[in-house]
Formats: structure tokens, sequence, C-alpha cells
């Protein structure tokens, strides 16, 4: 077996320094054309890059320019610019050298329980940073430590984090990211400098959408782009992988309103509007065939239950009392999906409601 481990030494020909050239050129190579998913390719490289969120960009900046850092606490709605934020200011901090040795970065994909809390993040926390960056700008005397998804951690694993937090703070700062702030307990919050990271505007969706449509060569609309912004509902992330999605699918071709449709997995307008005339016709088997059709045809009844509280809201053909009744069973329909159940049930069960509140309007 030593022998065979020793082996290739006398079967290679090239020269080791030959050899490791060579494979380095060829994992360059490997790297030069190695697809990126868009989102990752335009993630901001700096804090000026970020786009909406004035406020942290503000704050980050000035601790660029040599203030020092506060731990910091960002919450918001997905696909906002909270991850991207706190790596593009920690990029500017460190440079592209000392970023992996001073920041660590535990995601809820990671073990995240009071154990690692205690032992991987308290001893990362520990060890003094200290030295120059080599391009001879000042690096900051302190690490990073980015809890994504802190929303997702365990009471236990946050009451550990609080200790460490203030016992380290000489040397380490903690950057938490949520979805939900109320999950987080008060001690953490309090600890932290809280920023809101608010749903991005329609009109800094467009623009980043087609900054990118122009740098990958993709013709498409401008009812395709405002489409695309609707459906994803100021998450930036969505908005980007569903355009990445058309541009795979079409090929080449113009990107329309119809293709961001079936790529986002929205109910055509023309399906829910069946779908209303259906329950005003009080036809429980023209009902029953439609629902099959719908769940058939792969459409989520999630989906259907957002798009259906719109439709009853905005209308003006449903009484208040009405509304509120089918509002009611949407709110159950939606938990009881977030919860497992059968969605064809449930999307019986939710059009005989509307059919039932049409049929005695009519």
């Amino acid at each position: 077996m030593q022998a065979f481990l020793k082996g290739p030494s006398s079967i290679s020909t090239k020269p080791p320094a030959a050899k490791e050239k060579s494979a380095a050129g060829s994992s360059g190579e490997g790297k030069r054309l190695k697809p990126i998913p868009w989102v990752e390719k335009y993630r901001p490289k700096n804090v000026d890059e970020v786009a909406f969120q004035d406020e942290v960009v503000a704050v980050l900046k000035k601790s660029l320019e040599g203030a020092d850092l506060p731990n910091l606490l960002f919450y918001g709605p997905p696909g906002t610019g909270k991850t991207s934020t706190i790596l593009a200011a920690a990029r500017e901090l460190y440079g592209p050298e000392l970023f992996r040795q001073r920041v660590l970065e535990l995601n809820a994909s990671d073990e995240r329980g009071i154990q690692v809390i205690r032992e991987k993040v308290k001893a990362f926390a520990q060890l003094t940073a200290s030295g120059s960056r080599s391009d001879g700008k000042v690096c900051p005397p302190f690490k990073i430590v980015i809890l994504d998804e802190a929303d997702s951690m365990t009471s236990a694993a946050q009451a550990a984090l609080r200790r460490t937090m203030e016992k380290e703070c000489k040397t380490t700062r903690f950057c938490l990211i949520c979805n939900y702030i109320s999950r987080i307990i008060e001690p953490l919050t309090s600890r932290c400098s809280k920023f809101r990271f608010k749903p991005l505007s329609d009109k800094i969706q467009q623009q980043r959408l087609l900054d990118v449509s122009e740098k990958e060569h993709v013709k498409i609309s401008s009812e395709a782009v405002s489409y695309l912004v609707k459906v994803s509902e100021g998450d930036l992330r969505k908005a980007i992988t569903f355009l990445q999605s058309a541009t795979r699918l079409m090929g080449g071709k113009e990107i329309t309103e119809e293709i961001v449709t079936e790529i986002a997995g929205v109910i055509p307008k023309e399906t829910m509007d069946e779908l209303l005339s259906v329950c005003r016709s009080a036809s429980f088997d023209k009902l029953e065939t439609l629902a099959k059709n719908l769940i058939n045809e792969g459409y989520a009844v999630a989906q259907l239950v957002n798009q259906l509280h719109d439709a009853v809201v905005e209308s003006e053909h449903y009484s208040d009392k009405q509304k509120s009744v089918i509002v009611e069973k949407l709110a159950e329909v939606d938990k009881c999906l977030a919860d497992g159940a059968d969605e064809y049930l449930q999307l019986i069960s939710l059009c005989a409601l509307v059919m039932q509140q049409l049929v005695q309007n009519t």
C-alpha cells in the first residue's frame, strides 16, 4: 500500500513545479469557465453598491472611515440586501487577503446550538486581531462574526451568545441577520444597533434588473420587467433568479410577460376569472372539475391563496361582510397548507366557501 502511495513520483515524467503550474493553470481556466448564478455574480462588492438602504449604508461608511463598528442587527424581508451589505462592508474593511481570517459566517444550515456558540464562536471571538493589510490601509483591531438567519437559533444558544458578545467586545463585533426581530431575545437586541431593511422600491428593482439584462445581453420587454418586479414582491434575489431562469428558457429570444408568468408559477388572470365565475355558477361538479385541473396543471394552492386574497380585497363586487368571511377562510387555508395539509382538499374547502358567499348575495 505504501509503495502504491509513493508511486506517482516515479510514474510522472513532469517535474513537480511544472505539474503544479499546469494544475494551477487548469484550475484557473476552470474558474473562468465556471458559470455563476447571477445572484452571486451581481452581489454588491462594496457598500456604495447597496441599493435603497440609506441609513445602514451611512452608518457603515462612517465605520469604514475609521470610527468603531457597533454590534449590528439587520432585520427585514428576504432579498433586500442584509447579508450582501455586511459582507461588502467586511471586504472593504479587511481586503481580500484578511477577509477569510477575520470573518466567521454561520448560516441556519450550519449547526448553531448552544455547544457551537460556547465552543466555535467563543474560540473565534477570543483570538486577538492585529496587523495591517498588504495594501497599506489601516486594518481594524476587531473581527466580525456574522450569524445569518439568527431567528432560527434556539433561545438557549441566543442566551449563551449574549455573554460572549459582552465579554469579547474588545476583539469581536457581531452582526445578527434575521427576518423576524420578534424571535430574537431582548438581551441581544438591546446590545445591537438595529437596522430595518425595507422591501426594495419598484423603481430600484427595475433599474437593477435592466442593468443585469444589459450586462448579460438579455432581450426583455418593459412590461416583462414591470411584471417581474410585481411577482417578486420586493425580493431582488427572487427577481434576478426568475430573470436568469427565463433567459435560459428562451435561449436568446425576447422575454415577455407570459414567460415571466410561467417561470414564476403565477396563476394566469384568465384562470382566476374562470375560478370565480364557476363559484358564481353554484355548480359543485364544475368546481370539483376545475379544482382537479388546477392541481393537475401543477399550480400551487398557496399561490392561489395570495392571488385570490388580492382579487377579493381589491374588488368592489363583494360586501364588507363577504370579504371578511372569505379572508378569514384564506387565513385558515394558508395555515393548514403551511402545516402540510392536502392541497386539493384545502382548495375545495376554500372554493366551496367562496361559492356559498357569492350565491347568498345573488
